[in-house]
């Protein structure tokens, strides 16, 4: 971010550029007023902005959005076990949508379900509400599974080459490590879908549902309290689409590094994230159909069972 001094001005500090950002990220305020507030043009404030977040995208996102490893992830899984009471969890997945500018070109395909121009964000959140993974910038008007299908988070956990191979032994079936997602995506050998729930469902199946959604909320509280921070995210982002994916990346880095480092986070800048209609669509082509039966074993012997289904099943012989 620093710039050459030369004979005819002195650059703008990295310091204010860093401050420009940051009031821009957090407020959404127009650059006139970003403008006005540090004595810059506006036609500069637009500039730093999307140099910043360009830089930070680029340079500290490998370093706070990574998969964890060893000790860090035996740490997420006993966090998942010791503060909601489910298993072999790693992390939660769902996706958000980030208001955008009508684009000039395709518009129709980030036109979403609710009525506005968005693209997507796919994340995976750990137990403390730390993003682990985050894929951006498809269209709003695609579905949460196709962004997952595409991912990379998918290709490498569906090969095996993602989670360490540490398996857990519960009613004679290997639970290997487990991600947790919503009735939007597939049942899948390490990733836990809620039961179908309807006049059949047991109350095994119930009391799963139940802690399956309680652990799994962390992620849609992680992304209230991402916006919540990050006021950019809640508004229409006024950037060319192509910029937008470097801002939202940008925010997701702060936001962990707020996390990381205790920064505070008022209850009143919290947002809600809108519970999404269920929309059972079986476009996973790449999927194993054969790993359905064994990802049903799983999901049956991780559900509660005997005579008290609220009893959580929280021993095991790791393997």
């Amino acid at each position: 971010l620093e710039r050459q001094v030369t004979r005819f001005r002195d650059p703008i500090c990295v310091e204010v550029r860093v401050a420009v950002t940051i009031w821009r990220l957090a407020t959404n305020v127009e650059y006139r007023t970003i403008a006005a507030l540090f004595g810059l043009g506006r036609s500069t404030v637009g500039e730093i902005v999307l140099d910043t977040c360009e830089a930070i995208a680029h340079h500290l996102m490998p370093r706070y959005i990574r998969v964890p490893q060893n000790e860090c992830l035996r740490e997420i899984v006993d966090g998942f076990q010791r503060r909601w009471g489910f298993p072999q969890t790693v992390g939660a997945i769902d996706g958000t949508h980030i208001p955008i500018l009508r684009p000039q070109q395709s518009a129709s395909d980030y036109y979403n379900r609710k009525g506005y121009y968005s693209v997507l964000m796919q994340a995976v959140v750990e137990f403390r509400g730390l993003f682990m993974d985050v894929n951006i910038g498809w269209p709003g008007k695609v579905h949460d599974a196709r962004v997952f299908a595409n991912s990379s988070f998918f290709q490498k956990a569906n090969n095996g080459v993602l989670f360490p191979d540490w398996s857990c032994n519960m009613g004679g079936v290997n639970v290997p490590l487990l991600i947790l997602g919503d009735p939007a995506y597939p049942l899948l050998p390490w990733l836990m879908k809620p039961y179908l729930e309807n006049i059949s469902t047991t109350p095994q199946q119930r009391t799963f549902n139940y802690r399956q959604s309680r652990a799994r909320m962390v992620v849609e509280n992680a992304f209230g309290r991402l916006k919540g921070r990050w006021r950019c995210l809640l508004k229409r982002i006024d950037a060319h689409v192509s910029n937008v994916s470097n801002i939202v990346a940008s925010c997701v880095v702060l936001h962990n590094m707020c996390e990381i480092y205790g920064d505070y986070c008022l209850q009143e800048w919290i947002v809600s994230e809108a519970t999404l209609p269920s929309q059972h669509v079986n476009d996973l082509s790449t999927a194993s159909t054969s790993g359905s039966s064994t990802a049903s074993c799983i999901r049956d012997a991780i559900a509660p069972t005997g005579p008290n289904p609220t009893k959580s099943l929280v021993s095991c012989t790791t393997q």
